[in-house]
């Protein structure tokens, strides 16, 4: 064996060093976030705060808000406002709109820090928008939170009191109000400016957009899918987006969808379903192709356990019988 020079040597193992942390960091946060969906809001919080540590004391700016939204969620508000001030100072976090209306934070409204910290976001937002088209940027912005804030616990809403009941109900009223005005003022945005990316109205400006057409009627969809598909191609949107896109379209037209995306909640059981997926067994492929995490991860959130064998026979056994009844043979 040929004989590494002493600096290579350190270089070797420095370098498997750091690749043992980032796979022991990536695996704690992995597992908050698994926990966070369990509500197992405490030990999600140490996880995270124990993922920080393993990597001196560094994050991303998600990790660091999804650790305080989780010491908030656990009833610590001394270490959530530690990582919201770690992301706001260290990683810069300026997305006003959305710590604003995150319903995980509001156990922490009413400490005097929550003020302090929203003016240091907000001073982030300026810097960051700086060279943004300011005007569609402050509709965005209201459009955002109109969009997000009935969908704020709708899921758990539903698990809870069921699809029919009058809270639920109320709050599907309100989507349906927010959407048909918001999609009036970001069609006039679009037909104006095209399909405005990062660099014009910011990541949540690009992330809204997407929103808006997302839960737009199918026409509007497909009108839409095309540039949206152009700003991919030119990184101006995101590819994850694009993909949710994709299968509300495909399933509109009557198609399978391609990544996994769309469920619907059994009216009867109140239990997620996984609508029809084109070739299943290899949906992760696509999946990491748009920066999508595996299938089983993403169904775990809605209490759900993904066997592609299972679904593709299920699913083949369901297409046949369709196939049947359009043929008229009723056997």
């Amino acid at each position: 064996m040929k004989t590494l020079s002493p600096l290579l040597f350190a270089l070797l193992i420095t370098a498997t060093s750091t690749a043992q942390t980032d796979s022991l960091y990536s695996a704690n946060t992995k597992k908050a976030l698994d926990l966070y969906y369990k509500k197992e809001y405490v030990n999600s919080a140490k996880a995270f705060s124990h993922a920080f540590a393993l990597n001196g004391g560094n994050g991303t700016e998600t990790d660091r808000y999804n650790a305080a939204c989780s010491w908030a969620l656990a009833g610590n508000s001394d270490s959530a406002f530690h990582y919201l001030f770690d992301a706001v100072e260290k990683n810069h976090y300026y997305d006003y709109n959305h710590i604003t209306i995150d319903e995980d934070l509001i156990s922490i409204h009413a400490d005097k820090r929550w003020k302090p910290l929203l003016k240091q976001i907000k001073e982030n937002k300026e810097k960051a928008e700086a060279n943004f088209i300011k005007p569609v940027v402050a509709i965005l912005d209201t459009v955002y939170q109109d969009d997000q804030k009935p969908r704020q616990g709708i899921v758990e809403l539903i698990q809870k009191e069921g699809m029919q009941s009058a809270a639920v109900q109320e709050k599907l009223k309100q989507m349906r109000y927010y959407d048909s005005i918001n999609l009036v003022k970001v069609e006039k945005i679009l037909d104006e400016y095209g399909w405005l990316g990062f660099d014009k109205v910011g990541k949540t400006g690009a992330l809204t957009l997407f929103l808006v057409i997302q839960h737009s009627p199918l026409k509007v969809q497909e009108k839409y899918l095309p540039i949206m598909r152009e700003a991919v191609k030119n990184k101006q949107a995101f590819a994850g987006n694009l993909a949710l896109l994709e299968d509300r379209v495909a399933l509109g037209e009557g198609r399978k969808q391609i990544y996994g995306s769309q469920l619907r909640t059994d009216t009867l059981t109140h239990k997620n379903i996984l609508l029809p997926l084109e070739d299943p067994e290899n949906v992760d492929k696509r999946r990491a192709e748009v920066g999508l995490g595996p299938i089983a991860e993403y169904l775990k959130n809605f209490g759900l356990e993904w066997d592609p064998r299972a679904f593709k026979k299920q699913q083949d056994q369901t297409d046949s019988k369709i196939t049947r009844l359009l043929k008229g043979d009723t056997d």
